[in-house]
Order: structure tokens, then C-alpha cells, then sequence
């Protein structure tokens, strides 16, 4: 991973690492080895949502806006 080196930058990726706190946080438990889900459904009842692209129990089925956050909660 570079190095950021301009205040814009860091702005940059302050905002994105408080987005995906804020988005973690939100887990009652981290995706797990093995995890496979019918749907969004049943990965919330189970906590683990969202569900990041490379994580375990990610697929792009699940992934309604195709952009890497899969049962991701719409406002």
C-alpha cells in the first residue's frame, strides 16, 4: 500500500476507514470460514452483514449495486 501524501489524500482515506468502521461495526460477528448464505436474510439473522467482496460468505448474488458490499443496509 502507497503512502498518502497530500492532505486531500488523507482526507481521503480518513472518510474511507470511517466508513468501513462504521459498517463493521454494525457486525454482531465477523464472516467466518465456511460461512454460505441463501440471502441477505439469513446473513443478517446470523449478524454478519455487510459482507465485504473477498470475505467469506460473499457472492454477487448478494451484492444487489455490484459495488464489493453485499447485504449492505439501505437507507
Amino acid at each position: 500500500m502507497g503512502v498518502v501524501t497530500t492532505e486531500e489524500g488523507r482526507q481521503k482515506g480518513s472518510a474511507a476507514v470511517e466508513t468501513l468502521s462504521a459498517a463493521t461495526d454494525m457486525r454482531v460477528r465477523l464472516p467466518q470460514a465456511g460461512d454460505y448464505w441463501q440471502g441477505c436474510d439469513d446473513a443478517r439473522a446470523a449478524g454478519t452483514e455487510p459482507i465485504y467482496l473477498g470475505e467469506p460468505g460473499y457472492r454477487e448474488g448478494m451484492d444487489g449495486d455490484h459495488d464489493g458490499i453485499a447485504c449492505e443496509p439501505y437507507h
